[in-house]
This record gives C-alpha cells, structure tokens and sequence, in this order.
C-alpha cells in the first residue's frame, strides 16, 4: 500500500519548508520520546510515522529516546514491546536507542545552574500545599514560604537531596519563575522530586528524578533535535519548554510544534485507563485485541501497511475531532481484500442430508484461493452426501424477504449444486437437528433451466470438516467516545467478545498446522460470506485452531 508522505502534506511539513529556506544547510532531527509505562496504542503510532516519515523525506534523523524519569512506572517489558512495534511498523531509529536517565548528570548540573541564577528553589511544603499555593485559573497562586532561601541553602540543600539525606515528598526542587502566571504551569513548577525506587537503567544511583518538562526539552538539546513534535496538551508546556532553554547554557535550541492527538471512536487511548480495564479483568493483557494497542491490533490480525495508511489517511492538523473507526477498517478491508486466501467455514453448524445421494458420494472441486489473484493458488474442497451450513442460512417459516435456504425453496451451494429443503428433523426441544434437501446434480457450474438464479451460500462437507474455535470481536464500549465519560466502565460492551465453535476446511487447516508453530507469520483468511480471520498465533496449538475475526466484510466508510 502507498503511504507515502509528500512535503507540503501538513502544516508541519509547510514549517519545516520555511527552515530549510532560512538554512539550507539545517540537519534535520527529529524523536520519538515514549515513555516506559506501557504499550503503545494507536496514537502512538500516528506520531511514530510522523516523526520517522519526516526523518525520510527531508533525509534528517529519527531518535528513540525513553523518557524514563518515574522508575514506579517504568518497566523493561515495556521497553522491549515498544522497540518490537517500532519495527514492527516498518521503522528503524537512527543510532542506538537513548534514555533520558543517560543525561541525568547533565541533567543535574543544568538544575544547578539554575539554582545559581536564583531561578530554582528547594521548596518543603507538601505535594497537597503545593497544589493548593498554585492557585487556579481564576485566582493566582501565592509564593511558598521557601521561596527566598538563599542560593547558597539551596545548593547544599539540592546536594542533601541527591545525598538521600530527605525522604519521599519531604523536599523537591521547583522553578522560581511567576506564581501570578497566567499559565498554571509557569507558577514556580516541580523540576526534581524524590523517588526511592530503583532505576531500571541507573539502578540505586539516583534517588531524585527530574520532572518530564524539565528533562525532555534539555534531552532535545542533548540530542541536536531541531523539531520537538508533541500533541495540543503540551501546547502550554511550551512556554515552559523554553523558559529552560533560555535560562541554561544548551548549545542547541529545539523547537516544539504542536498537532492534534488522536481520538478514536469506540476507544480508550490512556495508559491509565488501560491499565484499569486489565487490573479489572474487563480485557486479558496489553494486547487484547478488543483494545487499539499496537500489538492488540497487530493481534486482531491488522498489518503494519494498514496502520500507516490509516495515519496518512487521518492527516496532522491543529484541530481535534473524533476520528471514526470505520476509517481504520477500511484501511484494513482494503489490503485484505487484495492477499486473504479465500475458504468456508462455518461458525454454527447445521448438518444437511443430501437424500437423493448416495453414503459414499464423493467430488472433488478445485477452486481459487483468490478469484482475481491466480498467485495464490487453489485448494481442494470436498463435496458428499452430509453437510454443515450456517444455522442462520436456514428459517423454517416462509419469509419473502429471506434469501436463503427456507423449506420448499431452492438455494445454490457455493462452487457446487442447488438444492431444495424438502424437510426437516427436530430434537424433543424442538430444536432443528438436520435439513433434508434435494441435491440437483445437474446443476454444476450451470444456470437453472427457466429459473432465475437462486442465492449462494457456504457449506463444509463433513468429511473435510476440521473443528475451529472463532473469536468475533465487538466494540469494547457502547458509546463513540468513552474517554470523556468519567464512569467509562459502566459502558463496556458485554458482547465486545463473542466465542464460537465450528468448522473449516481440513485441506486448509492442515497447511495451517504446518506452520502454527512460527509465532511471526500471520496467516490471514476470508471466510466467505463472514469476514476476515487471521490465525491466533498465541492461543493456537497444532490441532486446536483459534481464529480472530479481524474486521467485517461490509465496508461503511465513505472515501
């Protein structure tokens, strides 16, 4: 798939235009800063093929820094499932993988620069007086009681702190900059906290940690970033992005644009929310695939190709909007609709008997693979005297506007003959246990003779039946934006997950066992007249097949 991004596509690549204009000779550098406290999600993504795309078309560099300032939070696992998405995506970063905990003596030395400057403090009161001095956005803030030491007491007390000599949120250091700000975050903010809590790259060498505001736009100049691209809630960060810049000696002076996050309709996208779904037993892990992490998309069965086209498609603007799902459907429909091996399966059976043939009645039909790409072969498909169809292909009761399988009435059998519904078998709770049908053997591959042509449907011959289990996935949520509920759990979808037990084709699944044991290949598949299923790599054994249904046939996005 193209997804591919021109240089005038966005009011970002229109500012990155204009420096070159001012600098012919500007380097061009770029990051992608996650954070270690999770998985990435969807809108991860859209601001990975961002920055790297870029990094592409203006022949620049692309980071990956982690900014890993909370060891609470942070943990390996993460590290190592962001990496895997990053490549996964079709990406790779420039040069070694950076951390921000690398520059932490840097970062420290910058914190007592300031200090000198009389533009830092050691302040004592407690996280809640703090947020209770800050004021609001209607009534400043009032300076601390701590705000006038003097450097020198501040120096030895930012030195104490580093000592471990002060316990958790018995002292932090904070910016003396303007508590009347008319921008919350410029009244005199946190810059470094305490935090006994082991490092997993420093391990027990710090016991203070710098804030993310203060350590990302200082690790941006570390790293010769020119272009610092963050999402609108960051927006009022700026002022105090380059408040730090302007008041530290950084040789290099990275400039933070702005674009809109992305909201997707039916879905949460924060970490702390996620995290509450799976501590909640609503969805399994990370990468449950009711969910828009990267690896719970990945698992649904979407591909790498269809995720940056849907970032293309979507576009970067300043403006925010509920993007529909349907858009990322299509996205996915599009591409499998090109390379998914088509074959039948049927999720609730039925079983038909073919009266009028005999037990042993045997054909082998040699069908496509794909009807328009003959690369990717053909199959054998089974014909005999019982089938399976789907139960909702059947209703016993007359019913005009039904297309399907009815009593009395005809139906075509997909790649083999019509056959008519004469009667039916129940159990003692009435329920239908077999259809009894007349199968026209003159029917194959030909028009019925002064008829029109009836409905297709699929089938399974019993003796190429080979049991599946098929996982249809719903909404997790019952309303289009979740996020701005505060009692979003009281919307969790009860049929966001749908389990059931059937049949698909033994030739098929015998390939599928073949290669079940490879964890990287993703087989994908069209059900015909159901969907597109991929392979559960993770739940699937040899013989004990899982299925995922990746998106629906029916595509209703509007191009």
């Amino acid at each position: 798939m193209n997804t591919k991004v021109e240089k005038n596509s966005n009011f970002i690549c229109q500012i990155i235009n204009k420096d070159f204009k001012k600098n012919k000779e500007l380097s061009f550098r770029t990051r992608f800063p996650p954070e270690p406290n999770g998985y990435l999600h969807i809108g991860h993504a859209k601001s990975i093929c961002l920055n790297f795309e870029l990094a592409n078309i203006y022949k620049g560099k692309c980071n990956l820094r982690f900014d890993d300032t909370n060891p609470t939070k942070e943990n390996i696992k993460y590290i190592k499932s962001i990496k895997n998405d990053i490549n996964w995506l079709g990406y790779k970063w420039h040069g070694k993988t950076h951390y921000t905990s690398e520059y932490f003596s840097q970062l420290y030395q910058y914190a007592k620069e300031l200090i000198k400057k009389n533009l830092a403090y050691i302040d004592q009161l407690t996280k809640e007086e703090i947020r209770i001095f800050r004021g609001t956005l209607t009534t400043p803030g009032k300076n601390s009681p701590y705000r006038n030491r003097t450097i020198k007491e501040n120096i030895e007390l930012f030195k104490k702190m580093k000592r471990g000599e002060f316990s958790e949120g018995e002292a932090c250091l904070r910016a003396k900059i303007d508590m009347s700000s008319s921008f919350i975050i410029m009244r005199d903010p946190v810059l470094y906290r305490i935090i006994s809590t082991e490092h997993h790259q420093t391990q027990k060498k710090w016991c203070i940690y710098p804030m993310y505001d203060f350590a990302h736009c200082l690790s941006d100049s570390i790293e010769g970033i020119t272009h610092s691209l963050c999402t609108l809630e960051f927006q009022d960060n700026k002022s105090l992005y380059n408040w730090i810049l302007q008041n530290t000696s950084v040789k290099k002076y990275p400039k933070q644009y702005e674009f809109s996050r992305l909201n997707l309709e039916f879905s949460i996208l924060s970490k702390r929310k996620l995290k509450i779904l799976i501590k909640q037993n609503i969805i399994k892990k990370w990468d449950d695939p009711r969910i828009p992490t990267i690896s719970g998309l990945r698992r649904k069965g979407y591909t790498s190709s269809s995720i940056r086209e849907f970032c293309q498609k979507i576009g970067v603007t300043k403006q925010n909007h509920l993007i529909q799902f349907s858009i990322l459907e299509h996205c996915i429909r599009k591409e499998l609709n090109q390379t998914a091996i088509r074959t039948m399966a049927v999720l609730e059976p039925i079983k038909i008997s073919l009266y009028n043939l005999d037990e042993n009645h045997k054909e082998i039909f040699i069908v496509p693979n794909h009807p328009k790409n003959p690369e990717l072969g053909t199959h054998e498909v089974i014909f005999s005297k019982t089938i399976y169809i789907e139960r909702s292909d059947f209703k016993e009761k007359y019913d005009k506007q039904y297309k399907r399988l009815k009593l009395g009435e005809e139906i075509r059998l997909r790649y083999a003959y019509i056959i008519k519904a004469e009667k039916i078998e129940k159990d003692k709770h009435n329920n239908i246990t077999s259809i009894i049908c007349y199968c026209d053997l003159n029917t194959l591959g030909k028009k019925p003779k002064n008829k029109k042509n009836p409905a297709v449907i699929h089938w399974i011959s019993v003796k190429n039946i080979f049991p599946a289990e098929f996982r249809l996935y719903n909404q997790l949520f019952t309303t289009k934006n979740p996020d701005q509920k505060k009692d979003f759990l009281s919307y969790i979808n009860p049929e966001s997950l749908i389990k059931k037990k059937g049949f698909i084709e033994k030739t098929i699944a015998i390939k599928i066992n073949k290669n079940i044991t490879d964890k990287n290949e993703k087989l994908y598949f069209q059900f015909e007249r159901i969907g597109y299923f991929c392979i559960d790599n993770l739940d699937s054994k040899k013989n004990q097949l899982i299925f995922n249904r990746t998106v629906s046939l029916r595509d209703s996005y509007k191009i």
